[in-house]
């Protein structure tokens, strides 16, 4: 599988396969899967090729930590790429206390609490190492300082200025001593990733499900952003929860929750398109983010090995760029939108 090995500002370089494998699913995300099954999709995804693994203490509140580093112990340390993210810490409560309800299931009885100060990096960090089994992780993520997660604007601008006063220099710290390669935010909106870049020195950013088929208002002044200082970008959730791997069906999911009406015929016009040249909408979905310059890998995840070994298949198929023309000429990408194959 093709690689890229990332590397700014005189930091150490991390080295991504262009397709990674985001573990949320490992943590029972909407329904929930044993501990051999979880073990058969990572495998797959390893035997598929892929070697960037990106979880976090959220995902199964620990349980997908904890999944993941029984899967890599027995590979060599060298041979894989990890991120995992700060932000929240776990803590044990009563069953009616638990976080998540609904979303996850069949996990521990945890409680998220939010600590982006230089302590809770600090300790969230190291409760991480203990849950994968290793003793450093090649990139650290702040982890969800959005709007979507905290409920408004001034909240989350709240929690941006907790972190940078805080956490943030407990990430530099990590990344001077050398446990940590890269530093950055998972987030789910770009406009708050930009806002840290412009407060720090970041080296990669984790976006989730705003860089799409769907979705590209990163290209006003994120992206580039990247582009000019540098900075890596993952993207995750590429089939924006779903609906991107599923087509308009019912009960399709759309950034979490079940797909209005207007995404569903945007999604079906989309899906019209790359019919007509013969590729399948999950295929187009997985590959566009890759053409963005900035782009060092893409996260799909996978409930099932099927589900893991389909995303490698994805990547492999020819998408023309015929395809890439036709859906900016009909209006359902960017005019902006990178499409040329590097």
């Amino acid at each position: 599988m093709e690689t890229i090995t990332w590397k700014r500002n005189g930091s150490a370089s991390v080295e991504f396969t262009r397709l990674g494998f985001g573990t949320a699913p490992l943590g029972n995300i909407y329904q929930a899967i044993t501990d051999e099954e979880a073990a058969e999709v990572v495998a797959a995804a390893w035997d598929s090729g892929v070697r960037y693994f990106d979880t976090a203490p959220l995902y199964g509140l620990t349980l997908a930590e904890r999944r993941l580093g029984s899967f890599l112990k027995s590979k060599p340390r060298n041979e894989y790429t990890l991120s995992t993210k700060a932000g929240r810490l776990m803590r044990p409560c009563p069953p009616e206390e638990r976080s998540g309800v609904g979303r996850w299931f069949e996990v521990p009885n945890m409680k998220e609490v939010f600590d982006y100060s230089y302590d809770g990096v600090m300790r969230s960090f190291e409760e991480s190492l203990e849950r994968l089994g290793v003793g450093r992780v090649d990139v650290l993520f702040a982890h969800d300082l959005c709007v979507f997660t905290h409920g408004s604007k001034a909240a989350s601008d709240e929690r941006i200025k907790e972190f940078m006063s805080g956490g943030y220099e407990a990430m530099i710290e990590l990344r001077d001593q050398g446990v940590v390669k890269a530093v950055g935010g998972g987030i789910n909106e770009w406009e708050v990733c930009q806002a840290m870049a412009e407060q720090g020195d970041f080296d990669v950013f984790l976006l989730a499900g705003r860089y799409t088929l769907l979705e590209q208002h990163a290209l006003e002044s994120f992206l580039p952003l990247c582009e000019s200082r540098g900075i890596g970008v993952v993207i995750g959730g590429p089939y924006n929860s779903g609906i991107l791997a599923t087509g308009p069906a019912e009960g399709a999911y759309y950034n979490y929750d079940p797909a209005p009406p207007e995404i569903l015929e945007r999604t079906k016009k989309i899906q019209d398109t790359c019919r007509a040249h013969s590729v399948e909408l999950n295929v187009a979905a997985l590959q566009f983010p890759l053409l963005h310059p900035s782009v060092v890998a893409v996260i799909p995840g996978g409930k099932s090995a099927e589900e893991a070994s389909s995303n490698r298949r994805n990547l492999d198929e020819i998408v023309p760029s015929a395809l890439w023309m036709d859906l900016k000429a009909e209006g359902l990408i960017r005019e902006d939108a990178p499409t040329a194959v590097a």
